[in-house]
């Protein structure tokens, strides 16, 4: 059996620069050459000009609904929602929300097509009867009688049907094969997509696996006897066969997706098909070339030449995809076929890259450098013949004209299209070129599962700045859209969009963004695990500190004082961009910590560290604007007002175990930067990170004389905060030890002194029936069970609209069963232990109390040790639910549609308000929620973890919080005083500056 090459490798996120002086110089073509694709390009684009389609397809949409216009964002959220809503009053709330933000009452069509008309009118008609602002509960109750709601909401999921049955070529593969046949003249060629979103759950993944195995059976039956390539073909997409298709589950992936994904592509050999394995998103891109190199490896497959894969031109790492599948089919003598796209995934690459802070974007970020590299990928495509067999995915004239360029007239290579799009560019290449072929890429599947795609299709070929939108506007001249993708960037220094920046200056000029690593990139996965064993990490004994020490570090505290909030405020803050600099610099040793002392896994470690480095570098910004100089205050002439902030005095900073390295360093640098010095005692389960960080922070510049550390348990954090020279506590733990702390303090003689508390919360998420719930289960896992539950944000009480709640429990408990749980240290692991065995005992009593009264939805197996598994219950009503339980147990209310008042009720009956989730694509919901929750974080259509410093401040309000929120604009205000200083500057004989003025 020849070798397999080794691992694809190459830079994740390489320099835009860099890449455009490689691809500029190699563009050039001769003149006779451009001359011939501008010919060729100009007659694919009056063809699509001309084309009076009476049916209608998305270039004709794009004309009528363009999505720069309300209408055409109203019209893609209705798309992607209307028609999973299966009860008629969420239905009827959100077509009333989605067309009162367009105006389809006075819409009139440019287009002749059907297809656009009957969406136009059924939309039209809808909006006249529920107008906007009016409510179902009113408007339709009104014209029942006369009209009857069951009539708009018809015409409404009509108008959607009306689009979906367009892009969709059947809604079972019988039904594609039957529409997809010859009707006259030339065969064509398919390639069947069978939709769906990525698996959440084992069941998913065996339905997709059993939907592509019966579907190769049904096109092979049906395939006829052309030889390849002239047969039709299946993509499989690889997150649709795997639970957990990801970086870190690569053992389990490999173990358990490979032989999956051998058995479809031997199905796909004995009928002699194109078996496409679709491209994912970046950071799974080694991942899938890893699976598909160990498939196509297997001798079974020798001789079949229908194997293939697409590459993704937007991805700056295409070309040296190319080299690798190249390589691969080298090794084994085999050929293999490549669809090359531009790419679909292009707003998620950017917000994951800035949300990772990576050094750079693994994505081009100017549409005209991912059309350049097209190019250069066709090229080097072209050349590979005929062992890779290319496959050029475009609908961009430009781009298709290019291709028969550079092929130079020969064979050996196809273009496709997707079905509903291009067919009058494709109509007109068939006539000009009747040799070339073309391959059809056609969704298959219910309507249901369309919405994703469809939209997917729209924000993908509806942007302002794509072709298929330019070349439906009349307006734009064919001039523009010959413009040669090397014109549009000019010099390599402009391959980079200058309004995106790199990840690193999402903040600049203010700060830096913290620095994270990128799981998918097997190279710094494999840096960052080799550096985090290297550290040393044993856990000694540190022993508690006495009631005397206590007040010793108060004392000592108290007389660093004065020469520390004498400091200048840029001294201060220069110190605590140092110790950013010294923690990333520090970054493996302190995840060592954080996993051997803290139980973190590696990406919550990660997280964490980054959280830490981001508190010093916002507050370092903060207090530079606040403390850098006074403000003056307007007032009379011959006087001066001015407001200055300063420090209080001593602050004692008592933090959690659950953020032992982020929260002990927001709360000790904001007291720090204020101008305080800081007595701060971290919780007695996590006292040596603590230790290390104080160590940092002494590095980095701050006196030792303005930050002491003291460790123990609750009655050494009693000591400090009953101390008559403390100005002020900052802490975050239970709401008990919140009271405690309050009524200390209030009991004192003395000053009146500052509390800044966060506590926890019973925190809740509501979902809809609109909501999308693929993305409800990647969200309710993510917030209940990551950390082990062990969050002050967690997710602890799931409200579900009855419509639609058997799906999304049964999904969420899926996903859930699929995670790992175990050692932290195991980058494979998601859920590790809880932080000791006495939070462990508390957690199994609410489980077994919960077996008893509320309905077990899933339970998860725990190893032996300090960990809980992921739990689901169902309760009765919210009201079960008495207190917050920290740790990985989730509980699941239903709720009725009409009945959301009383949801809220029963959430503000917790008396917390931390943080609250929403899922509903109704605006109006969404609003009307946030009008009335007193809740201090709310996160809409995602998860509700993992609030970033200076982008989600965060902090509750009643039992979770006093505020101001760590991490905002206001929270370093609550650490000081405010002084006014007023001069009378006309004393010394009057107002020389006035005297002047006049004269």
């Amino acid at each position: 059996m020849p070798d397999t090459p080794p691992p694809f490798s190459a830079p994740y996120a390489p320099d835009d620069t860099e890449i455009a002086v490689r691809l500029l110089q190699a563009s050039h073509l001769s003149p006779p050459q451009e001359a011939r694709i501008d010919r060729s390009a100009t007659r694919l684009i009056e063809a699509i000009r001309k084309r009076d389609d009476r049916l209608g397809g998305v270039e004709d949409m794009l004309r009528e609904f363009a999505l720069s216009t309300k209408e055409g964002l109203a019209l893609m959220v209705l798309a992607e929602a209307l028609l999973r809503v299966p009860d008629a009053r969420t239905a009827d709330q959100f077509i009333e929300d989605k067309l009162g933000e367009g105006d389809f009452i006075h819409h009139e069509t440019k287009s002749t097509a059907f297809l656009v008309n009957a969406s136009a009118w059924a939309l039209g008609l809808s909006a006249r009867v529920i107008q906007p602002g009016e409510t179902p509960d009113g408007t339709i109750g009104r014209l029942v009688k006369r009209l009857g709601a069951p009539a708009v909401r018809t015409a409404t999921r009509q108008a959607m049907r009306l689009m979906g049955n367009h892009f969709v070529l059947g809604e079972t593969i019988e039904q594609a094969l039957e529409r997809g046949r010859p009707r006259s003249g030339q065969k064509p060629r398919y390639s069947f997509d069978m939709l769906g979103e990525g698996a959440r759950t084992a069941a998913d993944a065996k339905r997709y696996f059993d939907a592509y195995a019966s579907a190769i059976e049904t096109i092979g039956k049906a395939a006829g006897d052309h030889p390849l390539p002239d047969r039709p073909g299946i993509s499989v997409k690889l997150s649709a066969l795997h639970p957990r298709f990801e970086a870190i589950s690569r053992e389990r992936v490999m173990a358990e997706l490979v032989p999956l994904l051998l058995d479809l592509a031997r199905r796909a050999q004995a009928h002699d098909l194109n078996f496409t394995v679709d491209a994912e998103e970046a950071d799974r891109l080694e991942l899938s070339l890893d699976v598909i190199a160990a498939t196509f490896a297997d001798p079974s497959l020798e001789g079949w030449g229908g194997f293939g894969l697409a590459i993704q031109a937007y991805q700056k790492r295409a070309g040296a995809v190319i080299d690798y599948v190249d390589e691969l089919a080298r090794a084994h003598d085999r050929k293999l076929m490549v669809r090359l796209v531009k790419g679909a995934y292009w707003d998620t690459e950017i917000k994951r890259a800035q949300e990772r802070g990576l050094d750079g974007y693994p994505v081009f970020t100017r549409k005209a450098m991912t059309d350049l590299n097209y190019v250069a990928c066709a090229t080097k495509l072209l050349a590979l013949r005929p062992r890779i067999f290319p496959q050029f995915a475009t609908h961009n004239a430009l781009t298709v004209a290019t291709v028969l360029e550079l092929a130079a007239g020969s064979g050996g290579f196809e273009f496709q299209r997707l079905h509903g799009m291009g067919e009058a560019l494709y109509e007109q290449l068939a006539k000009d070129h009747p040799d070339i072929a073309y391959r059809t890429y056609a969704p298959v599947g219910s309507h249901r599962d369309l919405l994703a795609y469809l939209v997917r299709r729209l924000l993908e070929n509806g942007a302002n700045s794509s072709f298929v939108a330019q070349a439906a506007d009349y307006r734009v001249p064919v001039s523009a859209l010959l413009q040669r993708p090397a014109d549009a960037i000019g010099r390599p220094q402009a391959a980079a969009h200058a309004r995106i920046p790199l990840p690193r200056d999402l903040f600049a000029p203010e700060r830096r963004n913290s620095r994270g690593v990128e799981f998918g990139e097997r190279a710094a996965l494999d840096r960052l695990l080799a550096d985090v064993r290297g550290e040393a990490t044993e856990l000694k004994p540190i022993a508690d500190a006495s009631p005397d020490q206590a007040d010793a570090a108060v004392a000592a505290a108290r007389a660093g004082f004065a020469a520390w909030s004498r400091t200048p405020a840029a001294a201060r803050a220069a110190a605590l961009e140092q110790a950013a600099h010294l923690l990333e610099s520090r970054g493996a040793h302190f995840i060592a910590l954080l996993q051997a002392e803290g139980g973190k896994t590696l990406d919550d470690a990660l997280s964490e560290l980054r959280e830490a480095a981001d508190f010093c570098r916002y507050y370092a910004a903060q207090g530079r604007k606040l403390f850098g100089s006074e403000t003056a205050m307007p007032g009379p002439t011959g006087e001066s007002n001015a407001l200055a902030l300063r420090g209080r005095g001593v602050f004692v900073a008592i933090s959690p175990w659950n953020f032992p390295l982020a929260i002990f360093l927001g709360q000790v640098t904001a007291a720090l930067m204020a101008g305080n010095s800081v007595v701060a005692k971290p919780a007695e389960q996590t006292p040596r990170i603590a230790r290390e960080a104080v160590a940092l922070l002494h590095e980095a510049g701050i006196p030792k004389g303005a930050l002491h550390l003291v460790t123990g348990d609750g009655r050494i954090g009693a000591v400090l905060t009953a101390h008559p020279d403390i100005a002020g506590v900052v802490f975050t733990g239970s709401t008990e030890v919140a009271r405690l702390i309050n009524r200390t303090l209030a009991a004192k003689d003395g000053p009146i002194v500052p509390m800044i508390a966060e506590t926890g919360g019973i925190n809740a998420m509501i979902a809809d029936a609109t909501a999308l719930p693929e993305q409800v289960a990647d969200d309710v896992v993510t917030s209940a069970f990551r950390s082990a539950g062990q969050r002050c944000s967690a997710l602890r009480l799931l409200f579900v609209q009855e419509d639609v709640a058997d799906r999304m429990i049964e999904m969420i408990a899926g996903a859930a069963r699929e995670l790992k749980i175990g050692d932290p240290s195991d980058v494979a692991t998601h859920v590790g232990p809880v932080i000791d065995e006495e939070a462990k005992q508390r957690l199994d009593a609410h489980i077994a109390r919960m077996k008893r009264e509320a309905r077990l939805h899933f339970a998860g197996h725990a190893p032996e040790g300090c960990f809980v598994a992921p739990h689901i219950f169902e309760l009765e009503e919210a009201g079960q639910l008495t207190e917050e339980v920290f740790g990985p147990i989730l509980h699941v209310v239903r709720y009725r549609a009409e009945n959301l008042a009383r949801v809220l009720q029963a959430i503000e009956r917790t008396g917390y308000g931390l943080t609250l989730g929403i899922h509903s694509r109704i605006d109006d919901t969404v609003e009307a929620i946030i009008d009335r929750a007193q809740v201090g974080n709310i996160y809409v259509n995602r998860n509700m973890i993992g609030a970033v410093v200076g982008v989600q401040p965060f902090g509750g309000n009643g039992l979770s919080g006093t505020g101001p929120k760590a991490g905002g604009p206001h929270y370093l205000s609550r650490f000081a005083t405010e002084q006014t200083v007023t001069i009378n500057t006309a004393a010394a004989g009057g107002n020389a500056a006035l005297l002047a003025g006049e004269a």
